[in-house]
């Protein structure tokens, strides 16, 4: 369990330097928060892995994901 930890942890910091990168380099708008930014999309990704472990369909998990991009935010 520790490892899988770990595994999360070390994706989650990876994701949150290449916001930041997103930030410095000025892809993102410059009161983009990439800590919570990271945060937010890992959440999402573990939970739509959880969905789709349990079973939900592929459609239906489609819908989810879009409605995610459709409320993406900058934080």
């Amino acid at each position: 369990m520790p490892n899988l930890v770990a595994w999360r942890s070390d994706g989650c910091s990876r994701i949150r330097e290449r916001f930041q990168r997103a930030v410095d380099d000025g892809d993102l708008p410059p009161r983009t928060d990439p800590a919570l930014l990271a945060c937010y999309l890992c959440t999402f990704s573990y939970g739509i892995a959880v969905q789709a472990a349990s079973g939900v369909g592929r459609d239906e998990l489609q819908e989810t994901a879009d409605a995610v991009l459709r409320n993406w935010p900058l934080l």
